[in-house]
């Protein structure tokens, strides 16, 4: 039980970081043009925070407990925007679950084998993360109309969108997203389980 209670303070803060981390798809203003830094840094944070407590536990299932929390604290930040009058599409809630259901399996099917879910699991996020989040993008409304009749407040004078800029500077996000997720996820993940293992020292 402590285990589990520690999981979720850790990943309710961890969720801050994630979201800061993938600001760039979060708010539906900049989602199609900076889709290739949502996908490394969304994949590396799940990827990261998800293996190290997986580990901790020794339990699989732990990952996709772990992105359900995020989830849900999302879909609160998101209710927090709609209720200050803000479109319901102004926010996108990432897709972690379905990659973190594909770590969890794998550290199932290899017998919790930790190497096994760092190198294959964590390709697995890198591939499948971008996929699902370039479906998730694909449902909600035009970006481009959330942009200009609701800019961010918080956005710099420089940052405010001024003319269409989709599809101007990646041909294949899809391709670069998953392909650099997968790339870099495996690294980092591997740094989690090595502070997994600092812990018991």
């Amino acid at each position: 039980t402590t285990h589990y209670l520690f999981i979720v303070v850790v990943a309710v803060n961890s969720t801050l970081l994630t979201i800061n981390a993938g600001d760039y798809i979060f708010y539906t203003d900049w989602a199609w043009t900076s889709f290739v830094v949502f996908s490394i840094s969304q994949s590396t944070m799940l990827a990261v925070g998800a293996i190290y407590y997986m580990l901790f536990t020794g339990v699989p299932g732990t990952a996709t407990y772990y992105a359900t929390i995020m989830t849900i604290y999302t879909w609160v930040a998101k209710g927090a925007w709609f209720a200050l009058g803000y479109p319901y599409d102004f926010i996108v809630v990432p897709v972690w679950i379905p990659s973190a259901m594909l770590l969890d399996l794998t550290y199932w099917a290899t017998r919790r084998n930790k190497h096994a879910a760092i190198i294959i699991g964590g390709t697995l996020v890198g591939l499948s993360l971008p996929l699902f989040n370039m479906v998730n993008l694909l449902l909600i409304r035009d970006p481009l109309e959330v942009a200009f009749k609701y800019p961010r407040p918080t956005l710099p004078s420089y940052m405010t969108p001024i003319e269409p800029q989709v599809g101007k500077f990646y041909n294949s996000p899809v391709a670069l997203g998953a392909g650099a997720g997968a790339v870099l996820t495996v690294p980092i993940a591997a740094l989690g389980a090595k502070l997994n293992t600092w812990t018991y020292r």
